[in-house]
């Protein structure tokens, strides 16, 4: 993540935060990754994205209603497992990466409303870009 620095005048000090980087350092998916998977059969790869697209939905309200149950610890953790293996198949590597933390999360017995939520908007991103790969 890039570094975000300004100067306030008023007072003489730098205030840094975390800021997005301008454009992800990796696509929401690797094309290549999913291309190699799909063994380059363009209609298999829309019915694989068809497909995780749904079951991503699906997974994530799952957790969503979970995380409001104070002893679904185990049913989320093996929910972000799910999602993760998905879409570590299709190389929606922030998915993963995502999932990973809210299973890390829920198996560590931590709270996973952070983590949900940063895999929601991972998931988000990752729709429209399937959104937009279907298409083309």
């Amino acid at each position: 993540m890039a570094q975000l620095v300004a100067k306030d005048a008023r007072v003489g000090l730098d205030i840094a935060a975390d800021a997005p980087p301008l454009a992800p350092a990796e696509p929401v998916i690797d094309r290549a990754h999913l291309t190699r998977m799909t063994h380059g059969e363009r209609d298999l790869e829309r019915e694989v994205l068809q497909l995780y697209a749904t079951q991503a939905a699906v997974l994530l309200g799952r957790m969503l209603r979970a995380d409001a149950v104070p002893s679904a610890s185990a049913a989320i953790a093996a929910l972000a497992h799910t999602l993760n293996g998905s879409s570590r198949g299709i190389g929606a590597w922030q998915v993963a990466d995502a999932a990973a933390a809210v299973e890390a999360d829920a198996a560590d017995g931590r709270d996973t409303a952070a983590s949900i939520e940063r895999l929601a908007s991972a998931i988000g991103a990752a729709q429209v870009h399937i959104v937009d790969l279907m298409r083309n």
